[in-house]
This record gives structure tokens, C-alpha cells and sequence, in this order.
């Protein structure tokens, strides 16, 4: 895989696949809109540097939540690219699930609640009680083993990383959120 897309001098890593993978929750629905371009049942869509997969089974639990989705690829298409040349609408990033490691992921948000701090009240009562989320189950690709302090890393639609130079082990890897590629305060404004 590209290291980064929009600088080949930034190299290329092995990621591993195999039969079972992990991709983001929102990156499957059941019953998808028609601006729906991720994976859903029937649809085809591509696993970034790897293959086009199709849908083609849910498995759900006695609750009725999806536990499973199966999928058929197609092997000639490795890469990402087919050569009938179809052409697919969605790309997903995605983890083995048999080499993933399990992180602990800190979403750090904005401090304060509002853009307008103003002087009024106490400042405990401006702090937005939302400024930190920790996720504790999360997989990310092998080469992330050899993340280093003060490098930042890319995670996909979501924002830029770092490795957490106090709590990260080599046993259990901690990334902070840098940068988000979502903008918090327009999300605010709607509101």
C-alpha cells in the first residue's frame, strides 16, 4: 500500500490480508439511500490496495444487530483496479482480522463548549464535557508496531495521529487525534 497517495517519495508498506477483515461500522448499512457508496447487500465497492468485494450475506445475532457480513472478491482485481475496467463508486479502508492490533484511540475535541468564551460565569461551566473520548476497541494495521514518537499518521476519513509518548506501551499502543478531518464547530452552529 502507498504511504501517502499525494507523495510517492513517502514509500509503501505490506498489508496483510486474509479471510477475515474489519472495516468501520458506517461503512456498511442494510437498507442504504442511492447516495449510499459504501458496502451494502449486492453492492460492490473496493478494499483500498486490495481487492473489489461484493456483499452478498448478513449475519445477525438473536438481538437482530449485524455480527457478520459475508463477501465474496474477485482476485483479479488486486490493486484495486479490474481488468474488464467496472468501475466502483466506494472505497473502504479495512484491517486483517487475523494480523490487526488492538489500540486504545483518544478523540481530544475542542476544550470549550462554544466559539464564544466571553467572560460571563465560571470557565468549568464553558468546558465542553465532550473534549475527550477514549475508544478501547480498535484495530489498526501491523506496521503501526513500529510507530514512532512525534511522527503523525493518517487514519483514514477520520484525522491525523500521533503515538501518546506517556501511556503508549509495546504491549498496548495509544494514538491521540492531532488534527480531525471533521469540523466540530460547523456540526455546533447547525445545531
Amino acid at each position: 500500500a502507498i504511504n501517502n497517495p499525494e507523495d510517492s517519495s513517502m514509500g509503501t508498506r505490506k498489508v496483510p490480508f486474509s479471510k477475515e477483515l474489519f472495516i468501520e461500522r458506517g461503512d456498511f448499512m442494510e437498507n442504504p439511500s442511492s447516495k449510499f457508496f459504501r458496502l451494502a447487500p449486492g453492492k460492490e465497492v473496493r478494499l483500498r490496495s486490495a481487492y473489489y468485494i461484493t456483499c452478498v450475506d448478513i449475519i445477525k445475532n438473536s438481538a437482530g444487530q449485524i455480527t457478520e457480513i459475508q463477501c465474496t472478491y474477485d482476485p483479479d482485481s488486486r490493486g484495486g483496479s479490474s481488468p474488464d475496467g467496472r468501475r466502483v463508486r466506494g472505497t473502504l479502508h479495512w484491517v486483517s482480522a487475523k494480523y490487526a492490533i488492538n489500540a486504545e484511540i483518544r478523540l481530544y475535541d475542542n476544550l470549550f463548549a462554544n466559539k464564544e468564551n466571553g467572560d460571563d460565569g465560571l470557565l468549568s461551566d464553558r468546558l465542553n464535557p465532550e473534549s475527550l473520548e477514549i475508544l478501547t476497541e480498535c484495530y489498526v494495521e501491523p506496521s503501526l508496531v513500529r510507530s514512532s514518537q512525534g511522527v503523525t499518521y493518517q487514519f483514514e476519513r477520520q484525522g491525523y495521529f500521533c503515538l501518546d509518548s506517556v501511556d503508549s506501551t509495546p504491549g498496548q499502543l495509544v494514538f491521540n487525534r492531532t488534527v480531525s478531518l471533521r469540523d466540530t464547530w460547523s456540526k455546533i452552529n447547525q445545531s
